[in-house]
């Protein structure tokens, strides 16, 4: 995923890759869409606005070029941030798509290559409508910036009075529900109960653990699995309609959660964190270097507060992941 500086976004494209900057140009939370022609290559797909980054180009001035070329808006190369970065082979060429979002987009858009344009929301965003190297765009544009996991629950009656009162105080997107303190089977009985007070708060459940607890409690979110479970799979364990997050540590283990098809992972820790006492924290350098190289969305997960959401997202991460901003 990039930096802020171009020179450091990702990792630098080989030569043999081609450096498109892309721009995810948000107003009233709808993103810009344009239809690629027909005669080009991916021809009649969607896409979002931008092109090949020329010699001699920062990443930003690219896109500030593209985006006035394909639309008409105007947007200072200031106002932009990093999204995601993505390498991909399509057989016939190899491209490092360069993601960068802004909201401060000035003017009316038209297409003024002759394409059509559309104001879409990320939730009408359609892998099949896309080339396939965008689909880790949609997946970022849909994710929340602070994923909420549930801290320590004692026990069944306890916990549920925990969950309500953190929801009525917060009531995050997404909700990672852990819960190492019980047996499998009390934990989906727990996951039933806890996913009724989730959907009344607008708050989307993901279980975790094995596959066997998202089979168990319906109508939820999804799956987040610990490593210790994905490291047992080849293959995705959940429908593309649901969400599926891995814990991660390492490359490899961001390599094996891209096989397995993962919509986001979680890399840590970056501090030191009382939930895992003994861990070493790979601090924010580690953070960044991993995730220049990761092609999903990634969560900076371990003893961070709210503060540090920019940071993450800075580094080209998808935000944080924690316990203690939410669950008091």
């Amino acid at each position: 995923m990039p930096n802020t500086e171009p020179e450091m976004a990702g990792q630098t494209p080989a030569v043999k890759d081609i450096h498109v900057a892309v721009a995810v140009i948000v107003r009233d939370g709808r993103v810009l869409i344009a239809r690629r022609p027909d005669h080009v290559h991916q021809g009649g797909l969607l896409e979002f606005p931008g092109g090949k980054v020329e010699s001699g180009e920062t990443v930003q001035q690219a896109l500030v070029r593209e985006i006035a070329e394909e639309t008409g808006l105007a947007v200072p190369t200031n106002g932009l941030q990093p999204v995601i970065g993505i390498r991909h082979d399509y057989g016939d060429k190899r491209v490092f798509l360069d993601v960068w979002q802004t909201d401060m987009a000035r003017g009316e858009p038209e297409g003024r290559e002759g394409q059509p344009i559309e104001w879409l929301r990320p939730d009408q965003l359609r892998d099949d409508d896309f080339p396939e190297a965008n689909r880790p765009i949609i997946r970022a544009l849909r994710l929340p910036h602070r994923l909420a996991i549930s801290g320590r629950i004692s026990d069944p009656e306890t916990g549920l009075g925990k969950l309500k009162t953190a929801l009525a105080r917060t009531s995050p997107p997404l909700m990672i529900l852990r819960a190492p303190e019980l047996n499998e089977e009390g934990y989906r009985v727990f996951a039933q109960r806890a996913a009724e007070l989730c959907r009344k708060a607008g708050t989307g459940l993901l279980v975790h653990g094995a596959p066997e607890h998202w089979q168990a409690v319906p109508g939820i979110a999804g799956l987040h699995l610990p490593w210790r479970e994905a490291q047992r799979l080849s293959e995705r364990p959940v429908p593309a309609g649901a969400w599926l997050g891995v814990s991660c540590h390492d490359a490899e283990q961001l390599r094996h959660a891209e096989r397995l098809g993962a919509d986001y992972a979680l890399l840590g820790a970056v501090k030191a964190t009382a939930s895992h006492p003994g861990r070493p924290a790979i601090g924010w350098s580690a953070f960044a270097e991993l995730v220049g190289g990761a092609t999903v969305p990634v969560f900076a997960l371990g003893g961070l507060e709210p503060a540090d959401e920019l940071q993450a997202r800075t580094l080209g991460g998808q935000g944080i992941a924690g316990i203690r901003y939410w669950w008091g």
